[in-house]
């Protein structure tokens, strides 16, 4: 009896969701799996902004840190900002 009354109210939450209208027409989203299927970059480069998120983003990182790293070092070997 449990597995019926699960399978049913399953059922009713697929045939509710199935309902909905797609996000994008269905020729638009054709449309983008052959731009993106065809182009010759790597996956994580495909899409207009991800050159900023994967790349820009993660030098500026580490520019920022490798810049705090140096600057500790300096203030650790000339003795500044210590606290007395």
């Amino acid at each position: 009896m449990l597995d019926l009354a699960s399978s049913m109210s399953f059922n009713f939450v697929m045939s509710v969701r199935m309902s909905e209208p797609p996000f994008r027409p269905r020729e638009e989203l054709l449309e983008r799996q052959k731009y993106f299927q065809n182009i010759r970059k790597h996956t994580y480069l495909k899409g207009p902004f991800d050159k900023i998120t994967s790349v820009a983003i993660p030098l500026a990182l580490a520019a920022s840190s490798l810049y705090l790293i140096g600057r500790g070092i300096y203030n650790m070997s000339h003795g500044i900002g210590k606290k007395e």
